[in-house]
């Protein structure tokens, strides 16, 4: 008999001694970088308590009142409230949640009275960095941002976590839960941290709507700080307005304006359309079937260099750059810079414009191109193509993650001749045209300045046209014959009159920390 049934006894004895729990793996941390190594947290994981009682078990219990003011100073809620749980038939009743340590630790020296624990999801920075974090959402997936878009890869997998107890009667676990993995983020606190404030503070002294910084490396892709404002805080993100959690240097296109005029200029020596000693002759207009186009102003320069129709950002110039090449040409060379392409950057929710009015072939439509008007593309878009002019002519693909660094395709798409034509081009520029308020002592900067109207269709308005509402922006890179940094800064419906007054001043601003914050020696005495 013993024999027989030992099989049987055997079970029942590990039955008993066995608990079997099905449970989610940690979720992994998000870190961003910063110039001493250090990492720094911005997502992590935290237990939060909650306090609850057994309405049934304490059917029985004496003095009821007593047991119920105990726990309303422990918890700072109403005894009454307390009372009214008690009266109910359930075994399982909560009390309150998010307990502080100090309710806690209160709650540990009442009998009766339990603690529960969940692992939830927190942002110690609060609304920092948050459109590259992105959140947790209600069923404790990943949205938007690095969180989404690294969700397989950042999320705990369930298993099954089993306590048994052995021999000697020590209780013992075998996990079968995978956690999930840390992400190091290339974006370095401290500039974050920096551009945040510094566009907060433009945004706000300027009355405009929102606003975008992008801070990278022209080498290698490499995002240093990614802004926008408004923000939101991932903690509290359904008390945010949705609008606020868009990204909105990957999610929303926009034509960029003269800012634009430097990938024409490029294009056009690339193709040896004209030599950079040319010069035009500016009468203020320019008629292209049917259409007249006129500068800034409507202002007339006369002769001018090529240089100095990017110095002035001539638009009427622009113009005739791009009527000196092919429209298929200029159309190939927009395709190899990738306007038509998504970045691929890894965040999620990223945007593109297929450009499909502009695509329709119309000479109007590649003149107005020339100068960023009836093309659209994000910020980030932008901040490739000026990578291109600035690290000497070769495609870059921006990232944000250092433990997934994509490969450098090294595709040229300029010549280096070429690159070095426009970097002079857009120093001069800095130096003494519409971007000198950028100009910082010490340093060659390049850089140009971009003020477009926003067409009456962004604002859903069935009308053809462009308001008098502008988005005002300055993209530039500096040292400019060494850069190691491109910053791309755009400021919506801003309450100036161009980019002069308001993105360029931010960059300088932005540019002189990053500068300084990364000892990059000047490029001359400037007591001379």
């Amino acid at each position: 008999m013993q024999v027989l049934q030992s099989g049987e006894w055997k079970a029942q004895a590990q039955g008993q001694q066995r608990l079997f729990t099905q449970v989610e793996g940690n979720r992994g941390n998000i870190y961003l970088s910063s110039i001493n190594g250090e990492p720094a947290p911005v997502a992590i994981n935290r237990k939060k308590y909650s306090a609850y009682i057994s309405p049934r078990r304490l059917k029985g219990i004496e003095n009821r009142e007593e047991f119920a003011e105990k726990v309303s100073q422990a918890l700072s809620i109403k005894g009454k409230n307390v009372l009214g749980v008690m009266e109910k038939d359930n075994r399982y009743e909560i009390l309150k949640k998010d307990l502080s340590e100090e309710e806690v630790e209160e709650v540990k020296n009442i009998s009766g009275l339990y603690l529960e624990n969940e692992i939830t999801r927190y942002y110690p920075e609060g609304d920092f960095a948050s459109h590259l974090i992105g959140f947790m959402g209600g069923e404790r997936i990943g949205q938007y941002g690095v969180e989404q878009f690294y969700e397989d890869i950042i999320s705990g997998k369930e298993g099954i976590r089993e306590g048994s107890k052995n021999p000697w009667g020590n209780f013992i676990t075998k996990d079968s839960t995978v956690q999930g993995a840390n992400i190091h983020l290339s974006v370095d606190y401290n500039i974050q941290y920096f551009a945040e404030n510094a566009l907060k503070e433009t945004v706000e002294n300027l009355n405009a709507t929102r606003g975008s910084v992008i801070v990278g490396d022209p080498n290698t892709g490499e995002i240093l700080a990614l802004v926008n404002q408004p923000s939101f805080d991932p903690n509290n993100y359904r008390e945010s307005d949705v609008s606020s959690l868009k990204n909105l240097t990957i999610q929303e296109t926009y034509e960029p304006g003269s800012v634009f005029k430097p990938i024409t200029m490029a294009i056009a020596l690339e193709n040896n359309a004209i030599e950079p000693d040319d010069t035009f002759y500016d009468k203020g207009s320019y008629q292209i079937h049917g259409r007249t186009i006129y500068n800034y102003a409507r202002r007339a320069y006369g002769s001018v260099s090529m240089t100095e129709i990017i110095e002035n950002s001539i638009n009427t110039g622009m113009v005739h750059i791009q009527r000196q090449m092919d429209n298929h040409d200029f159309l190939e060379y927009l395709k190899s810079f990738k306007f038509f392409k998504p970045t691929n950057i890894d965040l999620h929710g990223e945007v593109y414009s297929r450009n499909r009015p502009f695509l329709e072939g119309h000479d109007a439509n590649f003149a107005t191109a020339s100068y960023g008007h009836g093309i659209e593309v994000t910020p980030m878009q932008l901040f490739r193509a000026f990578s291109v002019i600035a690290n000497g002519g070769r495609m870059v693909d921006p990232y944000i993650a250092e433990d997934f660094i994509p490969a450098l395709s090294g595709e040229r798409i300029i010549s280096p001749e070429t690159s070095n034509l426009v970097t002079e081009m857009l120093v001069s520029t800095v130096e003494q045209g519409f971007g000198s308020t950028a100009k910082i002592p010490g340093y060659y900067v390049a850089g140009k300045t971009g003020t477009a109207q926003i067409p009456w269709s962004k604002f859903g308005i069935s009308r053809l046209g462009y308001s008098d509402r502008t988005i005002q922006g300055f993209t530039g890179y500096a040292p400019a014959f060494d850069p190691e940094f491109v910053i791309l800064v755009k400021i919506d419906e801003p309450q100036t009159r161009s980019a002069e007054v308001s993105a360029a001043p931010l960059f300088k601003e932005i540019a002189e920390y990053v500068l300084e914050y990364k000892k990059i020696p000047p490029d001359y005495d400037v007591s001379e």
